[in-house]
């Protein structure tokens, strides 16, 4: 019996980093509006199990979820060798999820994150413990059922209206042959009208001769083609609005209607894209492939067209600019700290600003006070490892004796206790144990659970929990209530015994764990002066609706101390 969900496959061509997690969340985004009930699933195709131990500078931000799930590779989970673990815990997973997240306001599953790596090691570990004896074991059909099982499990346990499956990587890629197979089998295997398949390209701009260009956007639905795919939808990536010339040619060579190739150009605010798809009945359009009636549509802000279309026109009209610098080091690409210069925008245009970010790349010779005088606020961001370490730790000295507003992420919050700790209570070279494993004063250790963890992958402080909050701090101040649920990502955290002496000297600590022995954040206990440090990670959960409580508060501050 075939599930009630409807499947919706978005491919990529011609090159990454085009934008198919902002399409995919924005054709979500035309369902809701429709009344649906959705959710995504990203396939990656690389071997890693979860993307939580990739380097940022290569891959982008990881996305940490509300929940950790415990993966288990075999069925019952019992391990084949004693050295074998009965389960892996991911909540670490692909960034284009924060994206989804921000569009759909929606938290998914850490299930929804499909890796190769996942698919290969319950296969192969399958195997080792006899679930396929007698049995060739192969590529299709045992991996290509995995897939699908995974799929289906989603579709039908979540009772959904529409599942959208984001396969990572370009079609052509060899690591993602498998997934592109097993979506050809289920759209076999489905009634028709189950499925459609939406395939973005690139159409690049040619200076040379003053046109744009279709034909790597042909190569790549040829391509698609030879893995038996056809595309219903193209969605085209350009400069600018599609010519009527492209789209016709567009139409002929790729085998679809010309009113199925759509236009997705440079756009400022990327929330407008959804907007811009329906202008171009892209939403009417997948209703008629899956065979889809309109539902009665609430009237939240999440999907309802006419909310949507409110808050776009609020983020696309002119706003003075408020100046952000982001002292780090993981630069090199756009994506590496995507959550929170996203949170920064929702709390400074729901506050009539716009922010202006300044990315400060933290090298030996920088001279950090002229990085900073022309800043109304300082981001101290997270991190890991020891390069940049020191300039980070003076960022956080020059915010605290200047009295510039200051939030430090989860590194940046230890590495503002460490600044405190050097300047006030005079602990030179004061550490963490993670930078200098010999420092004399450990002011940030290994939490205690982690001291015997020898595992990197899945072994951190992860995911959504409780938060008990002081009263009468920043921090409370910010979420207005005693408990709060935060997300988290770390293995090393503030020393409580350097605590006592340092709430002498003005650190206050307004929140921590359940236990109570787990520091969740501190700040200045200083009226005239604005400084917070969280262990846990507030960006993951802002959305443009509806923005961060404590970045909120931190842009307020900025705007009071704007240049």
């Amino acid at each position: 019996m075939p599930p009630d969900c409807k499947f919706v496959f978005v491919t990529g061509g011609v090159m990454s980093g085009i934008g198919k997690g902002v399409v995919t969340a924005s054709v979500g985004k035309l369902f809701q509006f429709r009344g649906f009930k959705i959710s995504v699933v990203k396939i990656d195709p690389y071997l890693n199990v979860d993307p939580g131990t990739l380097n940022p500078i290569e891959h982008g931000e990881c996305f940490v979820t509300e929940d950790v799930w415990d993966f288990k590779p075999v069925p019952g989970g019992q391990p084949i060798y004693e050295s074998d673990e009965k389960s892996y815990r991911i909540s670490e997973i692909d960034q284009d999820f924060g994206t989804y997240s921000r569009f759909l306001g929606i938290d998914m599953h850490p299930s929804h994150n499909i890796t190769s790596g996942q698919i290969y090691l319950s296969t192969i570990l399958s195997e080792r413990k006899g679930k396929f004896l007698g049995r060739t074991v192969q590529i299709i059909p045992h991996c290509t059922n995995m897939i699908k099982e995974r799929l289906l499990n989603i579709a039908q346990n979540e009772d959904l209206d529409v599942l959208l499956i984001e396969c990572g990587g370009t079609v052509g890629d060899l690591e993602s042959s498998i997934f592109l197979e097993a979506f050809r089998q289920l759209k076999l295997e489905l009634p028709k009208k189950y499925t459609a398949f939406v395939h973005v390209t690139l159409v690049p701009y040619s200076k040379a001769v003053g046109q744009q260009k279709s034909k790597p956007t042909q190569h790549s639905v040829k391509m698609l083609q030879s893995a038996g795919l056809q595309p219903d939808v193209l969605i085209c990536r350009s400069q600018t609005i599609l010519q009527e010339d492209i789209k016709n040619k567009l139409s002929l060579f790729s085998n679809i209607t010309k009113d199925a190739v759509i236009s997705n150009p440079d756009l400022e605010i990327i929330y407008e894209l959804p907007l811009l798809f329906e202008d171009q009945k892209l939403g009417d359009l997948l209703c008629e492939i899956l065979d889809l009636k309109a539902k009665l549509v609430s009237y939240s802000k999440v999907n309802n067209y006419s909310e949507w279309l409110k808050m776009v026109e609020m983020y696309k009209s002119e706003k003075p600019i408020v100046r952000i610098g982001m002292p780090g080091k993981y630069f090199n690409i756009s994506d590496s700290y995507i959550s929170i210069n996203d949170a920064l925008e929702h709390a400074a245009v729901n506050q009539g600003y716009k922010t202006e970010l300044k990315m400060i790349n933290i090298t030996e010779d920088l001279n950090i006070e002229k990085e900073l005088e022309d800043c109304d606020g300082i981001l101290l961001t997270p991190g890991f490892g020891e390069r940049a370490v020191e300039g980070m730790i003076k960022c956080a000295e020059y915010a605290m004796e200047f009295k510039i507003p200051f939030l430090g992420i989860c590194f940046g919050a230890q590495l503002f206790f460490a600044a405190f700790c050097r300047k006030y209570l005079g602990l030179k070279g004061a550490n963490s144990t993670e930078i200098d494993p010999k420092t004399k004063f450990p002011v940030v250790d290994l939490m205690e659970s982690q001291k015997d963890v020898s595992e990197k992958g899945g072994t951190m402080r992860l995911g959504g929990l409780k938060i008990k909050v002081e009263k009468g701090t920043r921090v409370f101040e910010a979420y207005k209530t005693e408990e709060i649920t935060e997300r988290f990502r770390h293995r090393y955290h503030i020393n409580t015994k350097y605590i006592g002496d340092a709430e002498k000297k003005g650190i206050k600590v307004s929140s921590r764990d359940e236990s109570g022995e787990i520091i969740n954040s501190i700040e200045l206990d200083r009226d005239d002066h604005w400084m917070v440090g969280t262990q846990f990670h507030p960006e993951f959960k802002s959305k443009p609706y509806k923005p961060s409580p404590i970045y909120f508060d931190f842009i307020k501050a900025c705007v009071k101390n704007k240049k």
